[in-house]
């Protein structure tokens, strides 16, 4: 498992994303927006809204939120115009980092980027200058507990590129383009899945650890708990060990 989604993953276990519920639905409000801005207001025909609202299910968004930020984006109510785009560079260690953005005001966006990654031992690069240690894939992932064999004949029967439970939980990989299709498929067979996305999935990754770890994960959290930052993707691997020593 990445170390970031390993990372994420001890988080959540812990609580510590329900105190930043707000922040999350934030986040989510902006993406359903500009989802319904670019593709139109029905999940169906616009597979980046559905998956949008789906992300918004998942963390038990109230269906009122979700419409508004539909209309919102249709132009039925009035709302923000966003603008998306990325940052890409290096923290502590040499670890490679995306930070995918959603701004009413780039300038604040870029200072406020800019300033995180100095402070932590960090340098932003120009666009391109690690996006290719990355591939965008679809992830749809399932408790160990489900019948792996099911699983497993759907998703590649409907186009999965992969299947494992090398963690203990199964890991459904598609190519972004597949991943709705998959996606349809298990729920049609009746498979319930934990959390489905896509997601930037590193090709290596860099061992850190020590200060320099520490370094990363206040990094990442920082530019995390940034309102106009969507999503972080870093190349790292970091201990189990070494993660409960950070968290105390």
């Amino acid at each position: 498992m990445a170390g970031h989604s390993k990372w994420a993953n001890i988080k959540h276990r812990k609580g510590a994303q329900d105190a930043k519920r707000g922040k999350v639905f934030t986040k989510l409000i902006k993406e359903i927006t500009v989802a319904a801005r670019i593709g139109g207001g029905d999940p169906d025909a616009n597979p980046r809204l559905r998956l949008a609202v789906d992300k918004g299910k998942q963390a038990n968004m109230p269906k009122d939120n979700v419409d508004r930020a539909i209309k919102k984006g249709t132009g039925d109510l009035d709302g923000v115009n966003y603008e998306e785009g990325s940052f890409e560079g290096y923290g502590p260690g040499g670890v490679a980092i995306i930070v995918e953005f959603l701004t009413d005001n780039r300038t604040r966006t870029v200072a406020d980027v800019r300033f995180i990654f100095n402070k932590h031992n960090g340098s932003l690069g120009v666009n391109g200058s690690v996006a290719f240690m990355f591939d965008r894939k679809g992830i749809i992932n399932f408790s160990g507990e489900q019948d792996f064999d099911a699983i497993f004949e759907a998703a590649l029967e409907a186009g999965a590129e992969d299947v494992n439970n090398d963690s203990g939980d199964i890991e459904v990989q598609t190519s972004p383009q597949e991943f709705e299709a998959v996606q349809k498929a298990l729920e049609e067979a009746g498979l319930k899945y934990d959390s489905a996305e896509i997601t930037m999935i590193p090709q290596t990754e860099t061992v850190i650890e020590g200060k320099n770890a520490e370094q990363l994960m206040k990094m990442i959290d920082k530019l995390e708990d940034n309102d106009d930052v969507q999503n972080v993707y870093a190349n790292f691997d970091i201990s189990d060990e070494e993660i409960e020593r950070i968290m105390g």
